[in-house]
């Protein structure tokens, strides 16, 4: 092999490029990926408002674009306010506690069959070590004070995430066609018809999972909203709209139903709370089992597991959008690693005993 120190020039500045071009895009990188599977998404509503605007791509794309900050941005934006008058409203309720302790228990709690009795001794034991409990309340309060804070904060960092997402989106939108055009010649140089049909494979996998998990989402925050009004509850929009992003996370919608039984409880309504409890249990939790397999598996299956991996991990990588960027992920990629072991194995080795 002879040395070529033009060629390997070329090779380092190439790399060097490739190196510094990724810097420059890894801090909008989360927020580029997800626009992209965002107008993956929705971009057949795109083409019939194309059609619709006489093939205008700048018009067609800011008017999509305005739709999403509408469906998106505007719901977030109500949803952090609501979130910061129930942290204020939790802080007044838990502090009366901490001042003049937990008090007796509830009557139906002491006569309930079996364990009544057990618990309402209990209960007493905690009201006469009232210096231990309060101690054990106040270290509590702070952390769970600043958790609700934080989580605040990453609603908050979610919509500044949107906004950009929906920036960049606009573009995407308005040359979705070349690019579509560009990654085809990409992936046919690359791959081949094999390139083409990993494409295919994608953008299918990329939309399934999408439909899955927003379709899920919108059904429990439609049957939650529906129970929140039977029930009474006030704030039934603003709790739904909470529903919708918190069932995307597995044991997020009991923190919603379970908090506006709470509430009714507090307010003397134990029919009402007992109705929200069974209601959350058996209605809103239980859609998330029929709805989300049967929309996912028109284009994709995707392992539960997966998905909630996908929703944890993807928060801690990306923030608020990993939500959606997360499962979308590695759905992706648990789908081409199956298309690639079904592969025939034309050059595999024999073993022989």
């Amino acid at each position: 092999m002879i040395f070529d120190p033009k060629r390997l020039a070329q090779i380092s500045l190439i790399t060097l490029l490739i190196l510094g071009c990724l810097l420059v895009v890894y801090p909008f990188l989360a927020a580029v990926l997800f626009a992209a599977v965002v107008c993956i998404t929705t971009w057949p509503a795109y083409a019939w408002l194309h059609r619709r605007l006489g093939g205008r791509d700048t018009l067609a794309a800011s008017v999509m674009t305005l739709l999403l900050m509408l469906g998106m941005v505007l719901p977030t934006i109500f949803l952090a306010a609501g979130l910061g008058d129930a942290v204020h409203m939790l802080v007044e309720k838990i502090r009366p506690w901490l001042n003049d302790g937990i008090g007796e228990p509830p009557e139906w709690l002491v006569h309930l069959p079996l364990v009544g009795q057990q618990i309402g001794d209990y209960w007493h034991q905690l009201v006469d070590s009232r210096d231990e409990v309060m101690n054990l309340l106040r270290r509590a309060y702070e952390p769970a004070r600043q958790a609700a804070l934080a989580s605040i904060g990453l609603v908050g960092n979610g919509i500044l995430q949107l906004v950009l997402v929906i920036f960049i989106g606009f573009f995407l939108y308005r040359d979705g066609q070349s690019l579509t055009e560009m990654l085809g010649r990409a992936a046919r140089r690359l791959g081949g018809e094999l390139g083409m049909e990993m494409l295919q494979l994608s953008r299918a996998t990329v939309t399934g999972v999408m439909i899955g998990i927003v379709g899920t989402a919108l059904a429990q925050a439609i049957v939650a909203l529906l129970g929140f009004v039977i029930a009474g509850v006030p704030g039934a929009i603003l709790l739904a709209m909470a529903t919708f992003f918190l069932s995307m996370i597995p044991v997020g919608p009991p923190l919603i139903w379970g908090g506006a039984a709470f509430w009714l409880y507090e307010q003397g309504e134990i029919g009402w709370a007992i109705f929200m409890v069974v209601y959350g249990v058996l209605v809103i939790s239980s859609v998330d089992n029929f709805v989300k397999p049967i929309l996912i598996s028109r284009s994709a299956s995707l392992p539960i597991l997966l998905i909630a991996l996908g929703v944890f991990g993807g928060i801690l990588a990306f923030g608020f959008i990993g939500i959606f960027l997360g499962p979308t992920l590695l759905a992706l990629a648990h789908v081409l690693f199956l298309r690639w072991m079904r592969q025939p194995e034309t050059d595999e080795p024999s073993l022989n005993l």
